[in-house]
Order: C-alpha cells, then sequence, then structure tokens
C-alpha cells in the first residue's frame, strides 16, 4: 500500500510538531516547512498528495504561496489552516484553488478527517484525468469480433489471464488489433475500474521517454517549469500498457525493467520513491527473442514481460472474419456519416476475402470508412471498389524471394480462403488429399 506524502507549512512549531505526531501515527509520510520558501524548495524536488498551509506567515503569505503550488502542480490538494480573524481569508483561499480549511484550535480527528477528504480527492483527480482521456477516445465496452478458432482462441486466453495480475506480452503484425485486446484484458480484469494508461513506445522522444514514464520535478531539466506526473503514477491502481515495446532504447529498458520488478519510481531529478499498483501489458510487431540476439532488447526484460504470451494471427489466416468485420464497420461508418447503406454486393465480399490485408484490420477498416464515403446507393457495389481505389487483386507470389514452403503455405492459405475454409473443396483444387493438407496445415500450426 502506498504511503500517502503530506507537506505542512507552518510558522508556529507546535502546530507543525501536532500535525506530524498524528498524521505519522496515522501511516502518512510527513514533511515540515516552516517558511513559505522552504515549502517551494520542497515543491520542487517532491510530489505531494495533500499540503496543509498556515495563511499568516512572515515574508510571502499563503495566499500567494497558494498561487505558486497551483502553478507548480495544478491538480495539488490544498488545506488551509486558518486562525479566527482570517477566516474571509480562507474563503478567498478556497476560491484560488484550496479544497477546505481547518480553523485553529482544531483537534487530532478534524485534522485526520480534512487530510483523508483530501486524499481522496486527490485520488480521485488523478483518476478522472484518464477517465475523460478513455471516454474521448471511445465510448462503450471493447468489443473485438471474429468467429475464427484463431481468434476465440485469443480470446479464451484473455478471459483466462484477466483476473491474474499477471505480466501478458501481446504479439501480432501492425494493425492486428493488439491495443485492443489490452484494453479487454483490462476491462475483465478486478481493475476494471481504475486506469488503462497506453505508452505508445513507437513515437515517444528517446530523450523525453523517462520523463514520460516516470515524471518529473520542476526544475529538473532545460523546459521543466513545473511538476509532473508520469505514467506510471497515473496508472496507479489500474493498468499500463507499452504499446510496441521493442522500439525503446536498451538504455531506457534497464530503467523500466526495474519499474518492472520492484513496481517502484521516482520522478526525474527527484529521489523520492513511490511504489506503484500496475498491472503491466506489453505488445509488440517484432520477434523479440530475434532482437535479443542482435543486442537490442534485454533478455531479462523479454523475461520479465512474457510471464503470459499471447498471439494474434495476421488476417490473411483468419479470412472468415473478413466479412463479420466489414459489416461491423460498415455499420459504424454508416451511422457516423449518416448514410442508408445496409450491405455489401456478394462480389464485393469475396474481394475483400480473397484480398491479403497487409494493414490487417486496421487496413480493413480504413478501406471500409472510404467505401462508405464514395457509396452511391444503399449497398457497397464493385464500381463503389473501383471509386474508392481498392485494389483486390492479390499479388504474385513470385513476385518476392521467399522459400518454397512459404510460397506453398500461402498459396494452400489463399486457396482455402476462397474456398470459406473448406479443406474437402480446397483439396480438390490443391490436387493433394484431405490428409495431407491437414497435415501441412498442423506443421504450420494453423490446423
Amino acid at each position: 500500500m502506498n504511503k500517502e506524502k503530506i507537506l505542512i507549512v507552518d510558522d508556529d512549531p507546535a502546530i507543525r510538531d501536532a500535525c506530524f505526531q498524528v498524521l505519522t501515527r496515522r501511516g502518512y509520510e510527513v514533511d515540515l516547512a516552516a517558511r513559505p520558501e522552504e515549502a517551494l524548495d520542497l515543491l520542487g524536488q517532491f510530489e505531494f498528495d495533500v499540503i496543509l498551509l498556515d495563511l499568516k506567515m512572515p515574508g510571502m503569505n499563503g495566499l500567494e504561496l497558494l498561487k505558486n503550488i497551483k502553478e507548480i502542480d495544478p491538480h495539488a490538494e490544498v488545506v488551509i489552516i486558518t486562525a479566527y480573524g482570517t477566516v474571509s481569508n480562507a474563503v478567498q483561499a478556497m476560491k484560488d484553488g484550496a479544497s477546505d480549511f481547518l480553523q485553529k484550535p482544531f483537534g487530532p480527528e478534524e485534522l485526520k478527517l480534512a487530510v483523508e477528504k483530501a486524499v481522496e480527492r486527490r485520488r480521485l483527480t488523478l483518476e478522472n484525468i484518464y477517465l475523460r482521456r478513455a471516454l474521448a477516445e471511445k465510448e462503450g465496452r471493447v468489443v473485438i469480433i471474429g468467429q475464427s478458432p484463431a481468434i476465440q482462441k485469443v480470446l479464451e486466453m484473455a478471459k483466462m489471464v484477466a483476473p491474474t495480475d499477471s505480466t501478458v506480452l501481446i504479439t501480432g503484425e501492425s494493425g492486428t488489433g493488439k491495443g485492443l485486446l489490452a484494453r479487454k484484458i483490462h476491462e475483465l480484469s478486478p481493475r476494471a475500474k481504475g486506469p488503462f494508461v497506453a505508452v505508445d513506445c513507437g513515437t515517444l522522444v528517446p530523450t523525453l521517454f523517462e520523463s514520460e514514464l516516470f515524471g518529473h520535478v520542476k526544475g529538473a531539466f532545460t523546459g521543466a517549469t513545473t511538476h509532473k506526473i508520469g505514467k506510471f503514477e497515473l496508472a496507479n491502481g489500474g493498468t499500463i500498457f507499452f504499446d510496441e515495446i521493442g522500439n525503446i532504447s536498451i538504455d531506457i529498458q534497464a530503467k523500466l525493467l526495474k519499474a518492472v520488478e520492484d513496481k517502484e519510481i521516482s520522478p526525474v531529478g527527484s529521489h523520492r520513491v513511490t511504489k506503484v499498483d500496475v498491472r503491466i501489458i506489453a505488445a509488440t510487431n517484432k520477434n523479440l527473442e530475434e532482437e535479443i540476439k542482435k543486442g537490442t532488447f534485454r533478455d531479462d526484460l523479454f523475461y520479465r514481460l512474457n510471464v503470459v504470451s499471447i498471439h494474434i494471427p495476421p488476417l490473411r489466416e483468419r479470412a472468415e472474419d473478413i466479412p463479420l468485420l466489414a459489416r461491423y464497420f460498415l455499420q459504424n461508418f454508416a451511422h457516423k456519416y449518416r448514410k442508408k447503406i445496409n450491405d455489401f454486393e456478394k462480389e464485393v465480399l469475396e474481394r475483400l476475402k480473397a484480398y491479403p490485408w497487409p494493414g490487417n484490420v486496421r487496413e480493413l477498416e480504413n478501406t471500409i470508412e472510404r467505401l462508405v464515403i464514395f457509396a452511391q446507393g444503399d449497398r457497397i457495389t464493385l464500381d463503389d471498389l473501383h471509386l474508392a481505389g481498392f485494389k483486390s487483386q492479390e499479388p504474385s507470389l513470385l513476385e518476392e524471394d521467399l522459400p518454397l514452403e512459404e510460397i506453398e503455405k500461402r498459396y494452400i492459405l489463399r486457396v482455402l480462403r476462397r474456398c470459406e475454409g473448406n479443406k474437402s473443396k480446397a483439396s480438390k483444387i490443391l490436387g493433394i488429399d484431405r490428409k495431407t493438407l491437414r497435415e501441412k496445415l498442423r506443421r504450420w500450426g494453423l490446423d
């Protein structure tokens, strides 16, 4: 369990000592500041869950210090300590961003109650930051479409691992839906009400990666003008998802390994260590075992991430899912663009099924969106396909330098797609018996 960190800012040593005694016995980690300058110095180095702030102090007054605090951390929970004669100032402080006030003299129970409420508000604030982002990205539950045995196996594995806290590594080509599966695992887990924080390892600038993950304190580096909460801390109580984990540099991998192992982080520019309660899911389109051989990925990090491995097959290996996905996307985009389109011509679905989809589900989704935009009637036609620029011809297997077995595998899968998975029909076209076909598929792990 995390220890919430409290800062007490008061020039009266008796008040500081009494608050320190009460709150440390309660299990909080407490720092003390007798002057505003000391408080600002501490705030530049550490993050505090709650700040108890006396309004009347020599030098900078409490209201000025409050404005400085809010500039450093806009989400800071500040509880004002005020004497009887300065209640009006406390009201002004609440208008300026304070969340509560304690009037002197106050007892231990009043103090504990005020701090407990502030800690809870802080927790809800951090959760809501990511909840709002999640709601902006999507509405409703995560939906994974597919009836093929391959995708059903993936979903079954997700259901089995979701109730645990095991680290999951999702592998598969780009566009297969690795991020969607990660969200599904989170949704099915006991952490579903907690935040889901995604880290796109492929787009983050390496020099700022550590700051993004662990946060930073004000002044940690050029441009760090305010305190920043890192992804790990924002994911506290929920799930952190590393998308395309194979893209992070070897130097950052060492720091990530420590965070994964210890569930502890330190913001850049600070020596403060914070415990985080997160479930880790990672995804990659790379073969990490090959990357280990090349020296670009740490084997110890790989073994930490690869506790449970789930592979999502490419769309070309589960062509029976294409009509389902196409109709699902058609329904969504028809509603989005307010078009009365209810289905595809049969020939269109055949072309879609025959195409190898190198960009996988993402490419299919983009294609259906274009088709809906250009469609003229209530069904998607071959003319719409042409107008949308869809190239349905399958590339020749001889255009690439491939091993003979890979050419055979691709050709057999192509015939099976055209036969809608009917092995007897495919066997006749291929000129082999059904038993031989099944043996080949079993050898490739596709039966």
